[in-house]
This record gives structure tokens, sequence and C-alpha cells, in this order.
């Protein structure tokens, strides 16, 4: 209680010290990680201890201790161990992307061995796990219920509780939208086929390697030297991957799993062919995230929908004008099912109404994804425009 207590107090000094961040509703899981010891050497027994290797570090094994410090079985004294000696590693209660050894019974969990080989195939996924892949597959669920739990301690206005049932839907979404990439880039498994157009260079793991230390750092007067150095570094790469991990799953459900009754009721078979006869165009009353719930309700059948049914969302933006959006071929890819016609592309006010024929245009993007009207009728009529192009 004392640990919590000081966590809270540290949570609230960063949010004052930070009043344009994203406020998390579980803070307090981040800040407790400054209470955390991080050693080259264990310490005394009778203190739970998380091992992993010194040196330089990376995204997978912060992300893979950082999540188990949210655990309720390390919420006491922990200490977190940096080594690579095996005589030490065998202290620790479990050990994470060091070792050489992958076996759940015995809480080792490295990927590095030359015969590993090991996916999420319980997803349905291909890419080699790393040790925070491995980390999340056998406890992501209960960092997920630990999560849940401090944001229903602390909710947000409009919170709506988490059914049990959804979890696991919740635990797949997580894996798909943030763990994965952290196991690709791990192990250099390339995110598309083809020729590289571009280079990303602020991904996650891009931002925890930049935490390491220079090759130059002068450590002479830094007390503790440079192994010192390098864990204080490790501590802030394990708040900054946590604090990213909690706000992708606060997202959802905060803001994610409150839409999807708004996403359903635009989706039954009488609101979309109220819309248009084909039911290919749906309306939400307000913008809200739709497109995975989309997705999700088209592979349940709801109301009828076959997957690939729907073409255009539409909804109000902000200043009071509406939005028309081709649905993409995939969650959240660029390709979509149906582009807003050609014609249309880079087309604004009223020569966007003389080319489409349609009164009160703003714009169409010149991608052909997403276009704009002045008033609900305006959008609707560009949709009908658009699924008989």
């Amino acid at each position: 209680q004392v640990c919590m207590r000081r966590a809270m107090a540290s949570a609230a000094k960063r949010i004052c010290l930070s009043p344009m961040a994203p406020t998390l509703q579980a803070e307090a899981l981040v800040a407790r990680l400054d209470l955390v010891s991080v050693e080259d050497k264990a310490g005394a027994n009778g203190i739970k201890k998380i091992g992993t290797h010194n040196g330089t570090f990376q995204c997978d094994e912060a992300l893979a201790c950082a999540m188990l410090l949210t655990l309720p079985g390390f919420v006491s004294d922990v200490e977190l161990v940096r080594t690579r000696d095996p005589e030490e590693l065998a202290k620790c209660d479990i050990v994470v992307d060091v070792g050489g050894v992958y076996d759940h019974a015995k809480l080792r969990y490295d990927h590095h061995q030359r015969e590993f080989a090991e996916t999420m195939t319980e997803l349905d996924r291909n890419v080699k796990l790393s040790a925070a892949g491995l980390v999340y597959r056998h406890y992501g669920m209960e960092v997920l219920k630990s999560i849940c739990k401090a944001v229903e301690a602390n909710p947000p206005p409009g919170f709506v509780p988490v059914p049990e049932a959804l979890m696991p839907k919740l635990y797949e979404k997580m894996y798909l939208g943030f763990m994965e990439h952290v196991d690709g880039i791990d192990n250099g498994v390339n995110p598309f086929d083809g020729n590289q157009v571009y280079r990303v260079t602020t991904s996650l793991s891009a931002r925890v390697g930049r935490l390491n230390p220079s090759w130059n750092e002068d450590y002479s007067k830094i007390s503790g030297g440079e192994n010192a150095f390098r864990n204080n570094r490790f501590r802030e790469a394990m708040k900054l991957v946590l604090t990213e991990f909690i706000q992708h799953f606060e997202d959802m459900v905060t803001s994610w799993w409150p839409a999807r009754a708004i996403v359903e009721g635009a989706l039954t078979a009488e609101a979309r062919k109220s819309v248009h006869p084909s039911g290919k165009v749906a309306v939400l009353p307000s913008f809200c995230p739709w497109q995975s719930h989309l997705f999700d309700l088209e592979k349940e059948g709801f109301g009828g929908l076959t997957q690939g049914e729907v073409l255009y969302m539409l909804f109000p933006d902000s200043s009071g004008s509406y939005r028309i959006q081709a649905v993409p071929v995939e969650d959240g890819g660029f390709a979509n099912r149906k582009p807003l016609p050609e014609p249309w592309r880079g087309m604004r006010d009223e020569k966007c109404s003389e080319v489409s024929g349609v009164p009160d245009c703003i714009f169409v993007h010149t991608g052909g994804f997403i276009g704009g009207n002045k008033t609900l009728d305006g959008a609707k009529a560009m949709a009908a425009k658009a699924v008989d192009f």
C-alpha cells in the first residue's frame, strides 16, 4: 500500500509537469517503475527478481519486463537484474531475453536459440516472437486485466465497463495492433514485400534504441559509472514502452469499445437501406472509431452484413459539415474497396460540385479515400453517385 501511494503521488507529479500529455487512467502502473530496483547482481533473498541481459537494450526486453511489473505477483518489492552471468540469472524468479531457454514451466523466456521458431499460432500469426511476444503469450491476458482494473478504479467520463467476454478480442487486437510490430522489428522481419519506398525511423523500437548511451558518453561524473547509467536508462525505456502500451489499450477500452454500439446502430439493414437501397452506405450520428468495428461486424454477419458489402461511411465533422469516407480493403489499410470517383479527386468547392453534379461539395482528397459536403443530404448524394460510378 505504501508503494502504491508513492506511485500514485509520482503519477500526479508527472501529470502536473506534462499538462499537454495524454492522461493515463492507469498512470500509477507506470509511476511504480520508479520504485523498482535495477541492479547488476541479484540481491537479498525474499525479494522477487526479474532477470534480463545487460549492455545495450532493445524494445522487446524493456516491454517484457514492464508488462511483468504490472502483474499482481510483482506489486511488492521487486528487483530487476541486468546480467548475462548464468549464476546470477539462476537466482531470478523469471528471466526474459537471455539464457538460451524458452520453457514456460521454468519461467524462462528467451528467443535467441538457433532452433527457436515460435509464433503466435493461436492467433493465426506467423511473425517470430520476441521476448515481449513470449511474455504477452503467457501473461498478456493478466496484464490487460491489471490495466482494466486500474482504469475501472479511475474511470474517465462515459466509461463503459469491459465485459469479461470481450477480453479475448482485446487480447487479439493488442497483439495485432501493438505487440506484433515489436516482435517483427526485433527479429528483423520486414513489414512489407517488395521495394522499400521510405524508411520509418520513429518506431517505438527506434525510440527505445535512442535511450541507450552513445558510444562516446562520458561516465566520469556519473555515480555508479556506465552500468548505473545504462540501468537508469533501461528504467526510462520501460516507462516509455509501458506508457504507450497502456495508452493503446486504454484507447480501446475507453474509446473504441464504447463506439461499438454506435456503429451497430448504423449498420443494421434498415439503417443502411434508408441511406441507399443497395445497403452499401452507412451513416454515423457522430464520429467515432468505426473501421475495426465494421470489419468485426461484417465477419459476424451482423444485420445480414456480408464481408466487403459496405463501401462508404458518412459522419459529421467538427465544423458541422459531413464527411464521406471509403471503407478500406482491410482494417487500417490504405487500399479502399471503392475509392471516390477519379474525376472528383483533388477537386474543391464549386469545381468539386460541378464535376460531381452534387451541390455544396467541399473537397475530395486526391487519394479518393475521403471527401466532404456541407450537408448530410449532399454527402448521401455523393455516396449514391459513387456507388453507381
